[in-house]
């Protein structure tokens, strides 16, 4: 069973476009949308299983230049 997470993304200034385009290119992602507030992105994703949320998130998101921060929500179960 796959880990589903919420990744919130700020990213530098003038930069959440190039920040999207590269999320979308990399495949990863469920559902990405454009947010108002102190994030600039949010982010669906499912982790695979055996995965390492934390490692998974690093190696393959967080490398994306112009990303200042991140915060990353953890699913339990879906109602």
């Amino acid at each position: 069973m796959t880990t589903c997470v919420f990744v919130q993304l700020r990213c530098k200034p003038g930069k959440t476009y190039e920040v999207a385009e590269d999320i979308v290119l990399r495949e990863i992602h469920s559902e990405l949308y454009s947010t108002s507030g102190e994030y600039d992105l949010l982010m669906k994703l499912y982790i695979p299983q055996g995965q390492d949320v934390g490692k998974f998130i690093n190696d393959n998101l967080l490398d994306i230049p112009n990303i200042d921060r991140s915060l990353t929500t953890l699913t339990f179960k879906a109602f």
